[in-house]
């Protein structure tokens, strides 16, 4: 018999995951990108004479990614080296005290101390109460497909003991006192496009995933990691196609059959996946007539809530910061914390404050960089286009006002220093990435957005066609598409062995 033939519109993490283990489990793979190269999200951009990472920084759950080798009978540490970071994260407070987190709960405690001594017994409880979570939600749920409500309705149970209507915060805070370490424990959910105050605490096991097997950087940058799946997927016979916008999704008698190019041309395959944003796909690559009101405009227009949209600055120095106080995963909060993530993801306006994420991999690998100088990116999030704020005006004095508030605070004489720089702002997620309304990472988990009633795997309105990503189930950050990853392989395989 001939090899099944799959397309997979984009070359993100869900989409390289999911080409890959088709790939290696004998199906035809030809993998769509927009871009001029591939990692989508996780695209590498290249500054002058220095790389950087565009989009996720943070790899947990290294099984995860070894998995998908072993089903070659491969290696993952053949094609990439994943080396521990540590701390896992610097957590700063508006005075510049900070808090150093890692997996070791000893460590931690003392870092406690520092702030409220009473909230150490708080936190062994925290750790307590999230591993059921992670056990039941990582092992379990973020791999199975929820395409019919009864699926929704047999995780209930589970719901109800973790008392998942709670929020994160609102659950950190039952266990924990001091505001500044309610906000340490509580921000996760940002890292997957989540509003801690609406983010059930179902995410809170995050704690467990980081801790189950530690924080890792590829060596060499993201970029190893991506160039290591596009090496793996060519040498089992997949082929990439850059520059190749995808402008529809054919389909016959509600099957989808292939795609259609922004150049005209046309591919037809067995199956269909989709690593495009999902409301997106839904919106743009096919034809209403064959969408149900469950993933027609209107639903995603009116009744969706989307994850709030990032600004990022990529900046190289020609001097190395050997007294910063930076190491690699930085997290500076404002004063303000609650009402910041209010306008962050329901305001219509840009706040004149930020909580920022500062990335500085040289930390943890030196080889990402020429020596004595230094890369960084610093992340801010900011409303999505559903805001009325006008990016092309606002772009340069915010990127000036960050560097400003680093200059001043963590990076001395930083603008005087920078050799290279650029930017990206929801105007990018929005014409580059396709993703509706500029968001940073698709819809927004929260209890009423999550597994049945996000976007399904496996689309009920059209066969043969299937999502991973951010925007489907289990959602996003890289465990969560590789998740949908597995999802997709195995209800593809599933229909294979039914024809």
């Amino acid at each position: 018999m001939s090899k099944k033939r799959v397309i997979v519109i984009g070359s993100g993490f869900g989409g390289l995951a999911v080409a890959a283990r088709l790939a290696a489990t004998g199906y035809e793979v030809s993998v769509f990108e927009k871009l001029d190269a591939p990692g989508g999200r996780a695209y590498t951009f290249k500054i002058g004479d220095f790389y950087f990472d565009g989009g996720p920084t943070v790899i947990t759950a290294p099984p995860i990614f070894d998995e998908i080798f072993e089903l070659a009978a491969k290696k993952r540490e053949d094609y990439v080296e994943f080396i521990p970071v540590n701390p896992y994260y610097r957590i700063f407070k508006y005075d510049k005290n900070y808090l150093d987190y890692n997996g070791d709960v000893n460590f931690v405690l003392k870092q406690i101390e520092k702030f409220n001594e009473k909230d150490k017994q708080g936190y062994i409880k925290l750790l307590e109460l999230v591993y059921p979570m992670f056990k039941k939600g990582f092992f379990e749920l973020s791999i199975k497909p929820f395409n019919s409500f009864i699926d929704m309705l047999s995780i209930v149970p589970d719901l109800v003991r973790f008392g998942a209507h709670r929020s994160v915060y609102k659950f950190v805070s039952s266990l924990i006192q001091d505001d500044f370490l309610r906000r340490c424990f509580s921000f996760h959910p940002l890292l997957v496009g989540g509003n801690p105050f609406r983010a059930s605490c179902i995410y809170s096991l995050i704690h467990s995933l980081e801790r189950e097997w530690g924080v890792f950087y590829p060596k060499g940058g993201i970029k190893s990691l991506v160039n290591a799946f596009v090496k793996f997927i060519e040498e089992l016979g997949g082929t990439f196609y850059f520059n190749s916008e995808v402008e529809e999704i054919i389909i016959e008698n509600k099957i989808a059959k292939g795609i259609r190019l922004k150049n005209s041309k046309t591919f037809y395959a067995d199956y269909i996946v989709c690593n495009s944003d999902a409301p997106y796909t839904y919106m743009k690559l096919i034809n209403p007539k064959y969408r149900s009101f469950r993933n027609s405009d209107i639903r995603y227009k009116y009744f969706t809530k989307y994850s709030m949209s990032l600004v990022v600055i990529y900046f190289a120095v020609n001097k190395v910061y050997k007294d910063a106080q930076f190491v690699h995963h930085n997290i500076i909060l404002t004063k303000r914390y609650k009402d910041l993530i209010y306008d962050i993801f329901d305001g219509k306006e840009l706040p004149e404050d930020f909580s920022l994420y500062v990335h500085r991999p040289v930390y943890t690998d030196p080889s990402v960089c020429k020596e004595g100088y230094e890369t960084f990116y610093v992340l801010s999030p900011v409303p999505n286009l559903r805001a009325n704020i006008d990016w092309e005006k606002e772009r340069t004095r915010y990127r000036d006002k960050i560097l400003g508030f680093l200059e001043d605070n963590f990076l001395p004489d930083l603008r005087a220093s920078i050799v290279a720089i650029d930017m990206i702002d929801p105007l990018y997620f929005r014409d580059k990435l396709n993703t509706y309304l500029g968001s940073g990472f698709s819809i927004e988990p929260n209890l009423f957005q999550a597994a049945y009633f996000r976007p399904h795997n496996l689309s009920e309105d059209i066969k043969n066609l299937y999502f991973v990503g951010a925007g489907t189930h289990p959602g996003a950050g890289v465990p969560g598409v590789l998740s949908s990853a597995k999802i997709v392989h195995q209800l593809i395989q599933k229909q294979s062995r039914n024809f």
